[in-house]
C-alpha cells in the first residue's frame, strides 16, 4: 500500500478489492511504499496512514535488507506477523536485496521469535551472467520468451539452496518460499522437510492460471517475477497442490497483488486491450513493470481451474484460508469457523461466471491479464466478524465507515502447523 502516490493503490482501495473476493483479511507487503517497513518507526507510519481506511482486517510484514538486523526484534514486538526479504535486487531503491550472510545474520537474530521469515527465492548463479547484463539476448524484449528466458528456474533452486544452507542458525524458526514458480524447487524443500527443516512454500494465482505460451507479442499485463511459466511447469504445481493434506511443500496460494500504474506497463498500442489499460507503450517486458493484478479475483481464479486438476472448494479453503492464517499467527481468530473464531464469511457461487472488466476490478489501476475474461465461481457477499462488508448486488455500504482494523498484537508462539 502507497502512503505517498496517490494514483498507486492504497488501503482504501485495496481493502475494497479484497473484500470483493472473499478476503477478509490481508498482510500488507513492506515494499512498494514510502517508507518501507524496515523499522518500527516506519510500521507506526504505515499503519498510522491505515487508520478508517480499511475495509478489511489489515497486518504487516516486515521487511528484510541488509544492516537491519537490529530493527528485526524489536518489529516482532511491535506486532508484524511475519519478514520477507529479497534474494534479486527488488526494484525499488529503498528495499536491497540480501545474501547469505545477510540471511544468517537474521536467523540468528530472529532464532526463538514467534515469526515466519519468507523469501523471494531468485539469485543469480556465481557462474552465470543475465540477459541484459552482458549474456546475448535470446530474441527482441517485446518477446516473452525473451525475458522468460532471463529468469531461468536455476535462479530459483539456487537462491532455494542458499536459503536452505544457512537453515541450521534457527532450526526452531519458521521458513517460507514466497510465490514459488519453478516446480524443480519442489524437490529440494520436500528432500529439507524431511531432515526436519521447517519451511514451506506458497504460489500464486497467476502461475496456476497463466501460462508462457499463450502471452501474445508484447502483453506486459503479464510481466512478473518470478515468471509464469509453461504449461507443463503449471501442471506440476498443481499436483503437488493436490497432494494429501499435510504432505505437500507448497502450502497456500496467495495474490502477491503487486499493482502499478498504467504507464509504468508500458502496453503496446497494438493490442486489443481495454481503453482503461492505457495502452500505447512499447512493450519491453525487461523495462516494464514486474507484477500482476489480481486481489479480489482469486477464488474465481482458481474454482475456474480446480475442475481440470481435481481440486475441491475443501482444498481451496485450506489453502486460501486456513494455512494462510496458520502462516502468519493468525489461527485463533481467522481462517476457520468455531467458538472464539473472528467470524469472517465469504458467500461464493460456484456455478456463477464472473466477467472481469472495469465494473468488477476493486483495485486503483485496472491493469491486468485477467481482464477480459471469463471466470468460474463468483463471490456474492463478504462477511468481517459477523457484519456484512461487501454484497455483488449493492456494492459497499458508503454510509459505513470501514471497520476493518490493522492487527498490531504481538504474534505468540504456536505449535500449529500448516495442513
Amino acid at each position: 500500500m502507497n502512503l505517498v502516490k496517490r494514483q498507486w493503490e492504497g488501503f482504501w482501495t485495496g481493502t475494497r478489492a479484497a473484500a470483493s473476493g472473499g478476503v477478509a483479511t490481508l498482510i500488507d507487503m513492506p515494499l512498494n511504499s514510502l517508507p518501507p517497513t524496515t523499522t518500527v518507526e516506519n510500521l507506526l507510519t504505515k499503519a498510522r496512514a491505515a487508520d478508517g481506511q480499511c475495509w478489511v482486517d489489515v497486518g504487516f510484514h516486515g521487511g528484510l535488507i541488509p544492516n537491519n538486523t537490529q530493527h528485526l526484534k524489536p518489529l516482532v514486538e511491535a506486532g508484524v506477523r511475519s519478514f520477507k526479504g529479497f534474494l534479486i535486487e527488488s526494484g525499488i531503491d529503498e528495499f536491497p536485496a540480501i545474501g547469505p550472510h545477510d540471511i544468517e545474520l537474521a536467523l540468528h537474530a530472529l532464532a526463538g521469535s514467534p515469526t515466519t521469515v519468507m523469501f523471494h527465492a531468485e539469485m543469480v548463479p556465481p557462474n552465470m551472467t543475465l540477459i541484459g547484463s552482458g549474456a546475448p539476448y535470446t530474441g527482441p524484449f517485446t518477446s516473452y520468451q525473451t525475458y522468460l528466458d532471463s529468469r531461468p528456474r536455476t535462479l530459483e533452486t539456487y537462491a532455494i539452496s542458499q536459503i536452505l544452507s544457512k537453515a541450521h542458525n534457527a532450526p526452531d524458526l519458521d521458513l517460507h518460499i514466497v510465490h514459488l514458480s519453478a516446480a524443480e524447487s519442489i524437490p529440494l524443500l520436500r528432500e529439507a522437510r524431511d531432515r526436519g527443516v521447517r519451511i514451506t512454500a506458497e504460489t500464486c494465482f497467476h502461475y496456476l492460471s497463466l501460462a508462457a505460451e499463450e502471452v501474445p507479442e508484447g502483453d506486459t499485463r503479464y510481466k512478473s517475477a518470478p515468471p509464469a511459466r509453461e504449461f507443463a511447469n503449471q501442471a506440476l504445481l498443481w499436483d503437488e497442490l493436490s497432494r494429501e493434506s499435510g504432505e505437500g511443500v507448497i502450502k497456500t496460494v496467495v495474490s502477491d497483488h503487486s499493482p502499478c500504474t498504467p504507464d509504468l506497463k508500458l502496453i503496446p498500442e497494438s493490442l486489443p486491450v481495454a481503453p482503461h489499460s492505457h495502452a500505447g507503450e512499447d512493450g519491453d517486458f525487461f523495462k516494464a513493470w514486474g507484477g500482476v493484478s489480481s486481489l479480489g479475483l482469486g477464488l474465481s481464479i482458481l474454482w475456474t481451474g480446480a475442475e481440470a486438476h481435481g481440486a475441491s472448494i475443501e482444498d481451496i479453503v485450506r489453502w486460501t484460508s486456513t494455512n494462510t492464517a496458520r502462516q502468519v499467527g493468525l489461527e485463533q481468530e481467522k481462517g476457520d469457523l468455531g467458538v472464539g473464531f473472528d467470524g469472517d464469511v465469504v458467500v461464493f457461487d460456484d456455478e456463477a461466471f464472473l466477467e472481469v472488466n472495469k465494473d468488477t476490478m476493486f483495485f486503483r489501476n485496472e491493469v491486468t491479464p485477467f481482464d477480459e475474461r471469463t471466470l468460474k465461481g463468483v463471490v456474492e457477499e463478504t462477511w468481517l466478524r459477523g457484519r456484512k462488508i461487501f454484497d455483488r448486488k449493492t456494492g459497499f455500504d458508503e454510509e459505513q465507515w470501514p471497520v476493518g482494523r490493522t492487527v498490531l498484537e504481538p504474534r505468540k508462539r504456536t505449535a500449529v502447523k500448516m495442513i
